[in-house]
């Protein structure tokens, strides 16, 4: 019984010894964030330079765009951001070129940066249907009979 018990007692010391943590992926967020001037920009990017795994921050004023990559999670950024006491949301845009239908109203934003709509999972908006993709393709810079049809 001494042998047997001390066996157990050694596997279970060592099997808890090897218990690793779970690595981190890098991450990248954006945050969409009010800002009017530089001394908002650089309270921002002080902020967020303070989340705990953050490796770099990076701020645009003029599409009013924070990205903080490194070790880190969304809601811990957006959380950063919102205690600067701006207006602030995760990144809600897409480039047009990525949506079928970039002027629908599902998608289409005033507000939104040059060349962004606002990202969407409706499939209805985010795939043409095949009457739609085969009038697209009719009328197409790629189709050699295009001028044909004009």
């Amino acid at each position: 019984m001494g042998v047997s018990g001390t066996l157990e007692y050694l596997s279970e010391v060592f099997s808890n010894v090897k218990k690793s943590k779970k690595k981190k992926q890098i991450a990248t967020v954006s945050i969409k964030i009010r800002m009017d001037c530089e001394g908002c920009a650089r309270k921002v990017k002080k902020a967020l330079s303070k989340v705990k795994g953050a490796k770099s921050v990076d701020v645009d004023l003029k599409l009013q765009k924070a990205t903080v990559t490194g070790f880190v999670e969304p809601k811990k950024v957006l959380k950063a951001a919102q205690s600067t006491g701006k207006k602030c949301e995760i990144w809600p845009y897409v480039p047009y070129s990525m949506v079928a239908h970039p002027y629908s109203a599902a998608v289409y934003d005033k507000k939104a940066p040059p060349n962004f709509v606002r990202a969407t999972a409706d499939p209805s908006v985010a795939h043409l249907n095949p009457v739609e993709e085969q009038y697209s393709l009719m009328f197409s810079d790629e189709n050699p009979n295009a001028c044909n049809i004009m």
